[in-house]
């Protein structure tokens, strides 16, 4: 990482400071000399009072206090995955009623099946265009518009009487829905290096738990009641968490200052990051950054197996042998949550290893599961159930161990760097379902099962091209991948490292601000 110092004189009426900036995404403090009477320590304290959008003053215990680090605790752990579960419902709401508003709405199932894939298309439009902006603005205030943004939309959804009217507001709600992938980079930010893959697994099983309650509340809900209830009940629950967020989560200085996420100076020559440079900067990383290519490779195919495996076990347990009734399907979804609740240990676990090593573990336990299925799952339910919790595990941990590995490249970018990774599990979703879907209805479950083990053992061979401790822009090879424990620290010291000189930026930054901002 390289890293720049900068040392400027800054004058206060009679009394010099020098300030020293050391910074890999920073650019050079105005060297301008000025001239201001001293106030005193509270006044100048009052000096920079930040507010959200520019109108709300920020609840004086959240604000950015370098003297004061925030605590990362598990309360905001939580809580930033509960907002994650409940912002990816919004794609899914629809999925299990799209007879009954084919019926409100007097159309076709043919017409109304093309919602979910509206709203998706909202939700990639999202997470090319919006999520970037994790990196050029504060991401408290950019949290708090998209779930108003949200909370405001469903309002239309729940109202509306027309068919139109509800695929427009349904794709705008989808593009609002990023929320979480401004709260992954965020959370790689706040948790301390030691336990990052315990907060990160948290919120990505907020992710998961999403899917599965929309899928669960939505179905219940329009079965003994009117649908629209589904969204009366978002509108609450997203609302509530606007309340909440505004008086917990803290403040936290932009990343959008003087450096790309290359650690170089811009092109342009210095300065702050404008919106078109973070969108360069993104498709830049996208084909020269090769862990993060390797990352996106390895989850394309782990994400296509596993969306597959949940597409098809529908028509699995629906057919011979099993014959189950849509409730006792309905059911696996249960099952699924069990894996998902394994996020903490499943964190902690990959915190003790080498992000590669981690994810080399997820590869093989997810192709040993995968066997079982191809073996066993028209056999017997049991192997279905094994399968289920063993799938979910090992995704999960494969996905967060990734995820790591790749926020390790540039901590400034993160947002760029993780709006990427999720484009590519949302490929890899796309994938699967289309194909397994195609491939189980044409060939039957054992073709299906044999395709996700195939995606799997990709995913593999992605891995194994290129291990730990490599130089950045090495693309294959192995180097300090079996060391053990001297491995291990010598990569991880590195990772600490990067984030100290960071954190020690930013702080630097929020200085050279307060004095600034003074009157």
């Amino acid at each position: 990482m390289n890293v720049n110092q900068t040392e400027d004189k800054i004058s206060i009426s009679n009394r010099s400071v020098n300030v020293t900036v050391t910074d890999p995404g920073i650019s050079k403090p105005p060297t301008d000399t000025f001239s201001a009477t001293p106030p005193d320590s509270d006044k100048l304290a009052n000096w920079y009072t930040p507010k959200d959008f520019g109108l709300i003053p920020i609840p004086k215990r959240l604000r950015y206090d370098p003297d004061k680090p925030f605590h990362f605790g598990m309360f905001l752990n939580v809580l930033f995955g509960v907002t994650s579960t409940f912002s990816v419902a919004n794609l899914y709401w629809c999925q299990p009623i799209l007879i009954e508003l084919a019926t409100n709405f007097d159309v076709s199932y043919d017409e109304i099946s093309k919602l979910p894939t509206l709203i998706q298309a909202g939700y990639a439009t999202g997470l090319i265009f919006i999520s970037p902006l994790g990196d050029l603005v504060r991401r408290r205030q950019l949290l708090l518009i998209l779930i108003i943004i949200s909370a405001s939309l469903t309002i239309g959804l729940s109202l509306t009487h027309s068919l139109r009217t509800f695929q427009v507001l349904s794709f705008l709600t989808g593009i609002s829905s990023v929320t979480p992938q401004v709260l992954l980079p965020l959370t790689a930010d706040l948790a301390p290096p030691s336990r990052r893959a315990t907060a990160l697994s948290i919120v990505f099983s907020g992710l998961l738990f999403g899917i599965l309650i929309a899928r669960v509340f939505s179905g219940l809900i329009a079965q003994f009641a009117d649908w629209r209830i589904t969204y009366y009940m978002s509108i609450g629950v997203q609302w509530g968490l606007v309340v909440v967020l505004f008086w917990i989560v803290p403040d936290y200085p932009p990343k959008n200052a003087g450096k790309d996420g290359h650690g170089v100076e811009n092109e342009e020559g210095g300065g702050k990051l404008g919106y078109g440079r973070i969108m360069w900067t993104m498709a830049k990383f996208s084909v020269t950054e090769p862990v993060l290519i390797q990352g996106c490779l390895c989850n394309l195919g782990s994400a296509a197996a596993f969306s597959s495996f949940w597409v098809t076990l529908t028509f699995l347990l629906g057919g011979e042998p099993y014959n189950y009734s849509t409730l006792i399907i309905g059911l696996f979804g249960l099952i699924g949550m069990v894996g998902v609740a394994l996020a903490p240990l499943v964190g902690r676990f990959i915190d003790f290893l080498v992000p590669w090593q981690a994810s080399l573990v997820a590869c093989l336990g997810l192709l040993l599961f995968q066997i079982v299925q191809v073996v066993g799952n028209g056999l017997n339910v049991a192997a279905v159930i094994i399968a289920t919790i063993g799938l979910d595990v090992f995704r999960q941990m494969l996905e967060t161990s990734v995820a790591i590995s790749i926020f390790s490249i540039a901590p400034h970018a993160r947002a760029r760097l993780n709006a990427i990774y999720i484009l590519s599990l949302f490929i890899g979703q796309v994938i699967g379902s289309s194909a397994g879907t195609k491939i189980f209805l044409t060939y039957g479950w054992r073709a299906t099962a044999a395709m996700t083990l195939g995606l799997t053992a990709w995913a593999l061979l992605m891995l194994m091209m290129r291990g730990p401790g490599c130089d950045r822009y090495t693309w294959f090879g192995f180097r300090n991948s079996l060391d053990g424990v001297k491995g291990v620290l010598n990569i991880k010291a590195k990772v600490r490292a990067d984030d100290e000189n960071v954190q020690g930026a930013l702080e630097a930054e929020k200085d050279v601000e307060k004095i600034e901002g003074g009157p």
